[in-house]
């Protein structure tokens, strides 16, 4: 008898409630799937530039694995493409040390360090195609022995994530930590 009801229950709000799917677009094509948002009581402010730094320091233990922290500047950017901000208002910066030193690193590299190729190579390059900054902190890349070199073109190197950050905020960019 429960196992009828709960089969009810769920044909019942597959009915009633509307199929919602999260997409990607129009920024950064194949990453950062968002949820639209309806009926909004806070309201997006649509004018101005929206600065904003992420600081990137954690990463999956699986090599295999994408660093959902980098994919989080991909969804500030659909998200906020999704709902009319331009791609020019937006200026976006990751500021890279720490465990996920390695996500940044060109697939050569990283394939010969660890033997699969660099999942998030693609999202990186797509990122850094709209524009978005990496910053790869100077001490962790001599600490973890990933030198410049090694990083997928278009990264940057600085003194450390602790510059960059200060440097950043200090040019109005808003810091977001996940």
């Amino acid at each position: 008898m429960r196992k009828r009801i709960a089969y009810l229950i769920f044909i019942l709000s597959c009915t009633i409630l509307p199929a919602q799917e999260k997409k990607a677009g129009p920024i950064i094509n194949d990453y950062g799937k968002v949820w639209q948002i309806e009926n909004q009581d806070y309201q997006l402010e649509k004018e101005g530039t929206f600065k904003v730094v992420f600081d990137i320091m954690n990463s999956p233990k699986d090599y295999s694995q994408r660093n959902a922290s980098i994919e989080t500047a991909a969804r500030f950017l659909n998200m906020h493409g999704q709902n009319g901000v331009t791609k020019s208002q937006m200026k976006v910066a990751l500021v890279v040390h720490s465990k996920a030193s390695k996500d940044i690193i060109a697939n050569t590299a990283y394939k010969k360090r660890y033997g699969v190729e660099n999942p998030n190579a693609d999202m990186v390059q797509q990122l850094l195609d709209a524009g978005v900054e990496f910053i790869f902190c100077g001490q962790s890349s001599v600490s973890r022995n990933l030198p410049i070199e090694e990083t997928i073109d278009g990264v940057q190197l600085s003194l450390s994530a602790m510059t960059a950050l200060i440097q950043l905020q200090n040019q109005g960019y808003h810091l977001i930590k996940f």
